[in-house]
């Protein structure tokens, strides 16, 4: 089982694969931090943790039945000549939800609507559990079948895993804090996620969408945001001191 320790070209996958599990799991990050964002203050942390850890538990059951994983690749039936895998059901459903979920999201910041309530705190935050860990699956599986197809050792895919949501539980509270304290931010990563939504989707019907050029764009787009939100700070104290000479 540990016979990989002696060999470079393992150390240098698992670095590889920690690295890489830790850019796919932004977006699962983005997804919770927005969606414990509607929790309580004293119950968000709990939220993101449990989040988390449901992330890691689903990715490390998974490699463990990697037989099972690599049948969902076989097609079950098919449609016009076009097979349909397990594997491609769960991406498709799993982009509708993301994309279903974060419009009524983007519909409930800008009309203000109300929570209605369903049995106070504890059914919220139950809620709130179960639909993160819905998109969970979605994101373990694409995350775990990308691990099988690089690492050969299963041991060294569980590893990274754990590395990798260890790293994502340190950034969560800071990044939910940001998206919270900034609207503009949190209306990109719900763009965002419809974006992954679609990607997902078209990944279920079959049309590979190179990641690269995803993660690019949400890269450039936040930038571009981030000088936003630096521009309006530095004028901020400009027009204020016009406004006490007046």
């Amino acid at each position: 089982m540990f016979e990989w320790i002696l060999l470079p070209e393992a150390w240098i996958a698992l670095a590889t694969l920690t690295a890489l599990e830790i850019v796919l799991g932004i977006d699962n990050i983005i997804f919770i931090s927005i969606l414990v964002g509607r929790l309580p203050e004293s119950q968000r942390q709990k939220a993101r943790q449990i989040g988390l850890m449901l992330a890691m538990g689903m990715r490390i059951a998974l490699l463990l039945s990697i037989v099972w994983v690599m049948g969902l690749t076989e097609p079950l039936f098919h449609v016009f000549d076009m097979g349909f895998s397990g594997r491609d059901l769960i991406l498709f459903f799993g982009g509708l939800f993301l994309l279903g979920k974060s419009t009524l999201e983007i519909h409930h910041a800008l009309e203000g609507t109300h929570e209605q309530k369903s049995g106070g705190k504890a059914a919220t935050f139950a809620a709130i559990i179960t639909q993160i860990a819905v998109v969970d699956i979605v994101f373990s599986l694409d995350s775990v079948i990308t691990a099988v197809g690089l690492v050969d050792y299963v041991a060294v895919m569980i590893i990274a895993v754990v590395v990798a949501v260890l790293v994502m539980m340190l950034a969560a509270k800071a990044i939910g804090d940001f998206v919270d304290a900034h609207p503009t931010i949190k209306m990109l990563a719900l763009s965002f996620l419809i974006l992954i939504g679609f990607t997902l989707m078209g990944e279920g019907l079959g049309f590979h969408v190179p990641k690269g050029y995803v993660y690019f764009a949400m890269a450039f787009s936040l930038l571009v945001e981030l000088l936003n939100i630096r521009i309006r700070k530095n004028r901020e104290p400009v027009q204020l001191k016009k406004r006490i000479e007046e």
